[in-house]
């Protein structure tokens, strides 16, 4: 009788035990699932198939929503560059937001706000210049040059937005213009 209920107890703690050990599985399996699959809608929202770019951009927390602001990361980098964000620096991002399309309340809308609010980590620049090196390694150069044009020319008017003072000077600062030389090797030649 001792016997039985010792085999019951040590049957009812080895059950337990490997109840827990696949709850614990589960919860790893339905995470590797949840980063598989924001993986893969990021592969489709952004035609990159670079594990290693989509990691980071997945650990970042950047959704297929908040990627559209990822088109918006240079304007922000550059406003940021000198270590201060001008009020017409925040102004120019503010309407590249409508021109890019983003309604005033999306999840890409806020992302950018907050960056407008306290300067993004260096590590998210180090995201966009991932993507932009793998997504430009996937295009035509003359549709490469065209996307570089784009990019470029909205982060160089953000940069000039502040423009010297009072009018003089230069328009760009020395940080400004090391940060777009910056922005403009992740497109490759």
């Amino acid at each position: 009788m001792a016997e039985e209920f010792l085999n019951d107890r040590r049957r009812a703690l080895e059950e337990e035990f490997f109840r827990r050990q696949e709850r614990q599985l589960l919860q790893e399996l339905r995470s590797t699932q949840a980063t598989e699959s924001s993986q893969e809608a990021l592969a489709t929202a952004t035609g990159v198939h670079d594990s290693a770019v989509l990691n980071t951009l997945s650990t970042l927390g950047i959704t297929p929503d908040t990627l559209l602001a990822m088109g918006l990361v240079p304007l922000v980098a550059v406003a940021w560059a000198d270590g201060s964000l001008d009020a017409r620096e925040r102004q120019a991002i503010v309407a590249s937001l409508s021109t890019a399309g983003l309604a005033a309340d999306s999840p890409a809308s806020r992302l950018v706000h907050s960056w407008l609010e306290s300067q993004p980590p260096a590590s998210m620049l180090e995201a966009w210049s991932s993507y932009t090196a793998a997504l430009a390694a996937q295009l035509a150069p003359e549709e490469r040059q065209k996307l570089r044009e784009s990019v470029l020319g909205r982060a160089r008017a953000v940069a000039e937005a502040a423009g010297g003072f009072l009018g003089f000077g230069n328009r760009v600062s020395q940080a400004e213009e090391t940060l777009l030389q910056r922005l403009a090797s992740a497109f490759g030649s």
